[in-house]
């Protein structure tokens, strides 16, 4: 379905966490300023006591069961409202099998409601992986649930910021597995989603950078052979495709070359070699995206912060951030 304006399915995510209140908190300051329209998909219950618990008087919240009972005027923030919570049970800041549960039910509602064009795009609030497992949703994250979800085959993690960008080749196993998984493959398709993806942000032939896997990009073999062996044939394949790649290239400084606009992305190949990097330039204001799915979903870059939960001290930087891409992404 066409609409004159975006609709975002915005997650509410762990209700233990700081979910709803930088929903509010985003959508408190962007009321006037938006070219889309945003349907929080999460609990009336929990929705009601955050705003009231953090002094949010100026926004009303409307509590819909479809997309169509939506009101989209000024100052109100419509609710799709998932009974899931006994609210007299939860406890803010803790690890709980029911929030858990409510957080994933929540992402289950929003992939159905973009695969069947009700909603054009999904954002994210944090989940809690550990709470999510004691409900029996044994999902190392949001993008391995959205891929299963969507039936997404060809998928990475993308981090984005103003300063620094990253796309994984691996993202949540251990170390040692992603050096072993490493194959020319799959560098060779994230390095295609690297191209297709900044191409859709509005970089007409992104420049990309490909980190490698060892201290010095293996120094010639001295260090390591995956770049001689994986990483630099994959590389040399997507050159001959035209994709304005470089590398492999010495993990210590691609991303300050990135960082000074040498580079537009950098392709990395495990989980702590991007988001370090990331999180230390952008980690109030980084959005996860997980690229290569059917459908388009953002997320705040950072956890559900049990330690502030409900007391009124979270950042919604990442949470307005990720909301204005995916309204970017839509329709490219």
């Amino acid at each position: 379905m066409k609409r004159n304006v975006p609709l975002i399915g915005v997650t509410m995510g762990d209700p233990a966490g700081i979910g709803p209140e930088i929903i509010l908190k985003s959508f408190k300051n962007t009321i006037r300023q938006q070219n889309y329209n945003i349907l929080v998909i999460g609990n009336m219950d929990v929705m009601k006591k955050v705003k009231d618990i953090i002094g949010i008087e100026d926004i009303i919240l409307n509590e819909v069961h479809d997309t169509d009972e939506c009101d989209f005027s000024d100052n109100i923030l419509n609710v799709l409202n998932i009974d899931n919570i006994k609210i007299d049970e939860l406890l803010p800041g803790e690890i709980q099998k029911m929030a858990g549960n409510a957080a994933y039910e929540y992402v289950e509602r929003a992939v159905k409601l973009t695969l069947d064009d009700e909603i054009d795009a999904i954002s994210t609030a944090p989940l809690n992986k550990e709470a999510m497992h004691l409900a029996g949703h044994n999902y190392p994250g949001h993008t391995e649930i959205l891929a299963r979800l969507s039936n997404g085959k060809d998928y990475a993690m993308f981090l984005y910021d103003e300063s620094l960008k990253v796309i994984h080749v691996s993202t949540h196993v251990s170390l040692l597995e992603a050096i072993q998984g490493l194959s020319k493959d799959r560098i060779e398709s994230v390095i295609k989603l690297a191209d297709s993806t900044m191409k859709r942000l509005g970089y007409e032939d992104p420049k990309i950078a490909v980190a490698g896997i060892n201290p010095h990009a293996g120094e010639g073999g001295l260090f390591g052979d995956e770049e001689i062996s994986t990483i630099n044939p994959a590389i040399e394949e997507c050159k001959s495709l035209g994709i304005n790649v470089q590398g492999s290239i010495s993990p210590d400084t691609v991303f300050v070359r990135a960082k000074d606009k040498e580079f537009d992305i950098v392709v990395v190949m495990y989980h702590d070699q991007g988001h370090i990097p990331l999180k230390l330039l952008g980690f109030h204001s980084g959005v996860n995206v997980t690229v290569g799915l059917p459908i388009i979903r953002t997320s705040v870059d950072h956890g559900t912060a049990f330690n502030v939960a409900w007391k009124g001290l979270a950042d919604e930087s990442s949470m307005t951030q990720s909301i204005q891409l995916a309204a970017r992404l839509i329709g490219k």
